[in-house]
């Protein structure tokens, strides 16, 4: 149903998803931190938004048969940051989850409207991809899952076709181990100038991703298998030059593109040193 001209209330998925078919340049809304932001800056000025809050199949965490963490689109982030199943190598979510913008934000964003406005400065894409999470989106044609790492492509831009939305986020089921995300901002409440998210296993597998430093988040298969093998000075200091080599980052208020490339290597042993001080706690 639709309660203004050009703001739509649909009480279940298919209707949502028949309506950004059907109704020209529509977007769909749930806690609009991310879009109405986008909005008010014009970055995107949508004709019609279809909000998607009443739709109790997008909201909650549920852990699957094979252990799998589902969390829903609409699932806000305070929630996730409180989220006790979210553990070991998991933990690189919440931790970054309580880590976003203020308490008001947190109460009122959600995980789906963050990741699918995909604005590189944002906490939850870098944890993702250090999760290894999976995104499952749907459309009037149906459901597919698309892995994070390919989900992001661009700046402000994922591998969502029109009329598609995203549904839920899959976890793989945690490993014992630690999770941490390490954010450099000039403020409390401010965007990342870098972050380094952090996924390592008690066998020593180890999963890192840089936030702000281009227009996705930073990973390298070659920087996770140095660190999976070692952690000595010399391995910290080869998976920094990857990761730096890597980077794209841009000058603007928060810092120069030289900055965070300076800085990639030294949060990223911080980061390192934080994770062996938890596995030791």
């Amino acid at each position: 149903m639709s309660d203004k001209a050009g703001l739509f209330r649909p009480d279940s998925l298919s209707e949502a998803l028949h309506l950004l078919a059907t109704v020209p340049d529509s977007r769909p809304l749930a806690g609009g931190a991310s879009l109405i932001a986008m909005i008010n800056a014009r970055i995107v000025e949508p004709a019609a938004l279809v909000s998607v809050t009443q739709i109790a199949e997008l909201r909650g965490i549920r852990v699957s048969p094979s252990g799998e963490i589902v969390i829903g689109a609409s699932t806000r982030h305070r929630d996730i940051a409180e989220e006790t199943r979210l553990s070991g190598t998991l933990a690189v979510v919440p931790d970054a989850a309580g880590q976003i913008a203020s308490a008001t934000i947190r109460n009122m964003g959600t995980i789906g409207g963050s990741i699918a406005h995909a604005d590189p400065g944002l906490d939850f894409p870098p944890a993702l991809v250090a999760a290894g999470a999976v995104v499952e989106v749907a459309s009037t044609a149906g459901r597919r899952r698309i892995p994070i790492v390919e989900f992001f492509v661009d700046w402000y831009a994922t591998a969502l076709s029109p009329g598609e939305i995203v549904v839920a986020v899959h976890l793989p089921k945690p490993k014992p181990g630690v999770g941490l995300y390490l954010k450099h901002r000039r403020v409390a409440g401010d965007f990342a100038i870098v972050s380094i998210a952090l996924s390592r296993a008690l066998d020593g597998e180890t999963h890192i991703a840089v936030g702000g430093c281009g227009p996705t988040p930073v990973a390298s298969a070659e920087a996770d298998r140095i660190l999976s093998c070692s952690t000595s000075g010399a391995a910290l200091a080869q998976a920094g030059e990857v990761l730096t080599a890597l980077a794209d980052p841009v000058d603007d208020v928060r810092g120069t593109a030289e900055y965070r490339r300076l800085l990639i290597p030294r949060m990223l042993r911080r980061a390192m040193f934080d994770a062996a001080a938890k596995s030791a706690a």
